[in-house]
């Protein structure tokens, strides 16, 4: 057996990825059902989205932006199931990361995980000032007042500092903090006021229904569905953040599935059902310019005008959930790659009380509200969708991978017709990467690069495929032999992927529970 240390591309074996969730001090709380999962999903994907963005694609697609949300929902769909089968079969927190260590290697999860530290923080940052945005609408539109500009926006947008931004980040690590049966439960209680406003506004609309503004149906043909499908899809990013609870579910071979394209399959439906009272109720020129599109459709189109300040509330409540959602993914992942030595170990320890990241999630809270106080954010906004993207290519591709280098690997939902959907679900995400700004991709770079230079000076030495003996739980290869246990293998362990006598199969319902609940 050969003793020289792995390489830059070195796959963690997936039986040792689930062995280190067990950890005495490493280990996370199985405290979460398919209910909670699937609200994390529907809450980190309903947000701004609905609220805003239906407006833009009516104005470009018209009436058919309608068919645009349902294309954009397919287009999701593809790497919904790649994420589905991967969180089945290794429920370990990191996500995309995690996924691409198991299949791709060492140097590809730092990537992927780098770029999922910015996306996942701008996208927080970033949905925090917009929180503090719709927080004046509901007081403007239910009070008539709203907090000074010196204390809500930041200095490049004429204020001091933006106060709700700060106090919202600050209020989420406080409850991330406190622990994730906490959390799912505030975050379930506001998927439900949201959706009940967003079921509001379409019992309000279908009530006041006229087909009138459906002819001409699409004014700018296929290109305008597409079009708006490629404003919309961004809509619909979130459900990733579902697998990120992966190590905290309490039957992830079964929940996760489930949380992942459920919580799409729903996010779709009201997005249509909102879409097509929308138009119902008001033309797409009435929308298109508002910063508010569902409330002008009913002020304009039903008459409704105190409806302004419901939908104010469901906006401030629905981006709430989201800032929630997001901040938890990316505690989640930096969680994942600070166990594995890529960051400072001793920020992946517990807390014993609260049974969560403490010192990770609250040093993640102040860095973000700083952020989000003072840092203008519209240039690097688009990197969340470039960061996010290029994760969804990963992720299929490494189902692709672990089907050929893993057959035997228990998979509890396996994606149908593999390798044909996965490699949809990357042309979709390769071309919708394609249409992005060149400035994006040059920030992109720019970030990934210094990130492989901290790999390089600190990743690449302190990793536990390399700080730790051969043959301990941290040590592995493309397969590393014997069981990952302490001590080194001894010359009758079984094959790679057999697992010992009595041993559960990785993936399966036993495997690496370590139930702490």
């Amino acid at each position: 057996m050969t003793t020289d240390k792995p390489g830059i591309f070195a796959v963690r074996d997936v039986r040792s990825l689930i062995t280190e969730t067990a950890e005495e001090g490493h280990g996370l709380k199985k405290a979460v059902g398919v209910t909670q999962l699937t609200a994390m999903g529907v809450g980190a994907i309903i947000g701004t989205g609905i609220f805003v963005v239906i407006g833009k694609g009516a104005g470009i697609a018209g009436p058919a932006v309608v068919l645009s949300f349902v294309l954009a929902a397919v287009a999701c769909a593809f790497s919904a199931l790649s994420y589905a089968e991967l969180a089945s079969s290794i429920p370990v927190s990191g996500s995309a990361y995690t996924y691409s260590y198991a299949t791709l290697g060492e140097l590809v999860a730092w990537i992927i995980g780098w770029d999922l530290i910015l996306e996942y923080g701008v996208s927080v940052a970033a949905i925090a000032v917009g929180w503090g945005g719709n927080l004046n609408a509901f007081l403007d539109a239910a009070f008539g007042w709203a907090l000074p500009d010196a204390i809500a926006k930041s200095p490049s947008d004429g204020g001091v500092f933006n106060l709700p931004a700060v106090v919202v980040v600050l209020a989420i690590t406080f409850l991330l903090v406190r622990g994730v049966t906490e959390s799912v439960r505030v975050n379930l209680v506001m998927v439900v006021i949201k959706l009940i406003v967003l079921l509001f506004f379409i019992v309000v609309a279908f009530a006041n229904f006229s087909t009138a503004h459906f002819t001409p149906f699409a004014p700018a043909g296929v290109d305008g569905v597409t079009s708006a499908a490629a404003i919309i899809f961004f809509a619909y990013i979130g459900f990733d953040a579902v697998s990120t609870g992966s190590e905290e579910a309490r039957r992830p071979e079964r929940d996760l599935p489930w949380a992942i394209i459920g919580s799409l399959l729903i996010c779709t439906v009201f997005y249509v059902l909102t879409g097509i009272g929308a138009l119902g109720i008001a033309s797409p020129d009435q929308i298109k310019d508002s910063d508010a599109p569902l409330a002008a459709a009913l002020d304009q189109g039903a008459g409704i005008g105190w409806a302004a300040g419901v939908l104010a509330l469901g906006a401030v409540i629905a981006i709430t959930s989201v800032v929630l959602v997001i901040f938890y993914g990316q505690t989640r992942i930096m969680f994942a790659m600070c166990r594995d030595g890529l960051m400072p170990q001793r920020l992946a320890t517990v807390n014993q009380r609260y049974g969560t990241p403490a010192m990770l999630t609250i040093g993640l809270g102040v860095l973000i509200s700083i952020l989000a106080a003072l840092v203008p954010l519209g240039a690097i906004v688009e990197l969340v969708n470039i960061g996010t993207l290029f994760a969804f290519v990963l992720v299929n591709i490494g189902v692709i991978i672990l089907r050929r280098t893993r057959p035997e690997m228990p998979r509890p939902y396996r994606v149908p017709w593999s390798p044909v959907l996965p490699l949809i679900g990357v042309a979709f995400a390769v071309y919708l990467m394609s249409d992005l700004p060149w400035e994006t991709w040059v920030r992109f770079v720019v970030w990934l690069a210094v990130g492989i230079v901290i790999y390089a000076v600190y990743g690449y030495r302190n990793s536990r495929l390399r700080s730790e003996p051969v043959g301990t739980p941290g040590w592995a290869r493309d397969h590393p032999p014997g069981t990952p246990s302490s001590g080194s293998p001894s010359p009758g362990s079984p094959s790679p992927g057999t697992p010992s006598p009595g041993e559960p199969s990785p993936g399966s319902p036993d495997s690496g529970r370590g139930d702490q609940s």
